[in-house]
């Protein structure tokens, strides 16, 4: 069985930084696609970022040159480096992953099978 735990969350003043970090279980850590998505009260889930089986990375543009998204394959943890924090990017964090062959929305929800119940961070002024 897949499981995905967040941790990492808390809360920062605006221009800080956090590294949120997913603990990923189940099967062979190599084989799966990751994400990192996150979810405002009242709004759509967005995504945030995304470690691809093969190894190309993706970035929302909301957060590209702030966050980096890593894992380690030893650990079997994916990784969110958070710099630079706005206001706007207060929200729930979660980790996603699949194991589906010829995915290639890494930016929409539904491409995704597995879900962590993610951590909250909260930016304030």
């Amino acid at each position: 069985q897949v499981q995905l735990v967040e941790s990492g969350g808390g809360v920062v003043q605006a221009g800080g930084s956090l590294r949120l970090s997913c603990a990923v279980s189940g099967s062979p850590f190599s084989m799966y696609h990751l994400g990192w998505f996150r979810q405002a009260p009242g709004k759509e889930r967005e995504f945030v970022a995304a470690f691809w089986r093969g190894g190309n990375l993706y970035y929302a543009d909301s957060v590209k040159g702030r966050f980096t998204v890593s894992k380690d394959n030893v650990k079997n943890m994916l990784y969110l480096e958070m710099n630079t924090l706005r206001l706007e990017d207060t929200a729930a964090y979660l980790c996603a992953a699949t194991r589906r062959f010829g995915i290639t929305g890494y930016y929409i929800p539904d491409s995704y099978d597995y879900w962590g119940r993610g951590t909250q961070v909260t930016v304030s002024s």
